[in-house]
């Protein structure tokens, strides 16, 4: 039995989609439950459109969210020669023909289909003429001479069979009358080339691959199995494109979604694995199948994204929430010093409650951070004579103190509270208002041992508080 074989094929024209992502995935996943090969063919033959900074994009996108292809990534603009060579073959053994119809006859041809309210199909006119018919100054196009009778089924490993009549799909063009290959036929001979086993790519594709197929019978070469994946939609049920808000990895990446939780989302959208939700790489590999695909298309929710995430930042090892916290305020250029991000290692515990996002990690600990307080107007309006000496007498017990402990300050917080005759907000808001420049953040033990002794002192040290 042959080898699995997979392959994601993105143009690099723009960035990295997250419906290409999702295929990209669900391609390496079934490889490596087959225990195959996952590639990386980068169609690249856009020469106006494509560029490296694309490429580069989905290449290093694929490596954030943990898709690794094996080999090097195959570029299909080096093998262009492979493909006009099999247009050329396919012309020799009557599978193919030029033909000579202008743009004009074309655009009427479009025009009459579109008043009859028909979709347009190319009328054939040179299927059958011969080439001593052919006017001396028209570049020809190489179009593939398609079935016209009967239906043809594709055997589909997600949709089921699927079947449709020949004579709906047009002789489509494979050689442009530069001599550049289209699409079908590039992809096809690249397919071919690389010995896939699979196609497994958005049911968008599903009318090229009934092309494909013709391509690959008249070659007489082997088919490889098709699946096709219903697309991603907005949460209005609109087909999602590129235009989309959050349509990119760079979209998520940037507000701090992690890649394993951004992963196991796009692992459970359009496919289940009994009822669980929540799977390591490993179980993605191993309970990976295409029978697990829905058929309806799936809705992209932000709040699902943003719950996953939190999931993962809430349940994953701190000391990994804190390398990826590192790496996401360093892809970001959100600098932090040393000793400062020292104590945000300390303080996860907390700063990762209510956070959803690495981004709202990095705000929660703003107050660590930042050198200067930034006090809100209307909170430092709060700070009344009650709460200054509040500020004073705290000051007074902080400098008894050699170490910062809640057991130690617990008694000095329940005094100040007594002595003042308040409550624990008349104590802690003050304090926390001096310390963070706000009346919300953490709890106000947290703030404080988080900071330090020195910085607390020299925070409540301010001249607002005397």
């Amino acid at each position: 039995m042959k080898k699995v074989a997979t392959r994601f094929a993105p143009s690099p024209t723009g960035p990295l989609h997250i419906g290409g992502v999702r295929t990209a995935l669900f391609n390496w996943l079934y490889a490596k439950n087959q225990k195959g090969e996952f590639y990386l063919r980068v169609e690249d033959t856009d020469k106006e459109r494509s560029k490296e900074e694309y490429k580069n994009q989905i290449i290093k996108s694929l490596k954030w969210i943990g898709i690794n292809y094996d080999g090097e990534e195959y570029i299909q603009s080096k093998k262009i020669q492979d493909h006009t060579k099999v247009a050329n073959e396919l012309l020799k053994s009557g599978h193919a023909y030029k033909c000579y119809c202008s743009n004009e006859e074309i655009e009427e041809q479009k025009k009459r289909a579109k008043q009859k309210k028909i979709p347009y199909i190319y009328n054939r006119k040179w299927r059958d003429k011969k080439e001593s018919e052919a006017p001396k100054d028209t570049k020809p196009v190489v179009r593939f001479k398609s079935k016209i009778d009967g239906t043809s089924i594709l055997k589909d490993l997600v949709q089921g069979d699927i079947e449709i009549d020949n004579n709906t799909i047009e002789d489509f063009i494979i050689l442009r009358n530069d001599g550049t290959p289209t699409y079908n036929l590039s992809a096809s001979v690249d397919d071919h080339q690389m010995n896939m086993t699979h196609i497994i790519r958005g049911d968008d594709h599903k009318i090229n691959t009934f092309k494909q197929i013709q391509i690959y019978q008249a070659m007489k070469w082997n088919l490889p199995s098709f699946a096709h994946i219903p697309l991603i939609h907005t949460i209005d049920g609109k087909k999602l494109s590129k235009r989309d808000k959050a349509s990119t990895l760079d979209d998520y990446s940037k507000i701090g979604i992690m890649p394993d939780a951004l992963r196991n989302y796009l692992l459970r959208l359009g496919w289940s694995y009994k009822d669980k939700e929540i799977f390591t790489l490993d179980e993605s590999v191993k309970y990976f199948n295409l029978e697990g695909i829905g058929k309806s298309p799936s809705k992209l929710d932000m709040s699902r994204i943003l719950s996953m995430n939190e999931h993962y930042i809430k349940n994953i090892n701190e000391n990994d929430l804190f390398v990826q916290f590192l790496d996401y305020c360093k892809i970001f250029k959100k600098a932090i010093s040393n000793d400062k991000s020292e104590k945000i290692k300390n303080s996860l515990t907390f700063l990762k409650n209510k956070a959803k996002t690495l981004e709202d990690i990095f705000n929660n600990g703003q107050y660590i951070l930042q050198e200067e307080v930034n006090f809100n107007k209307d909170d430092l309006k709060l700070i009344d004579n009650k709460a200054k000496k509040v500020i004073s007498e705290f000051k007074k017990e902080l400098i008894k103190i050699d170490k910062l402990r809640r057991e130690i300050l617990e008694p000095i917080i329940n005094n100040l509270i007594k002595t003042n005759d308040t409550n624990f907000k008349g104590v802690g808001q003050p304090l926390r208002i001096a310390l963070t420049g706000s009346k919300f953040g953490p709890g106000i033990y947290d703030i404080i041992i988080s900071l330090g002794k020195d910085e607390v002192t020299k925070r409540l040290n301010n001249k607002i508080f005397t």
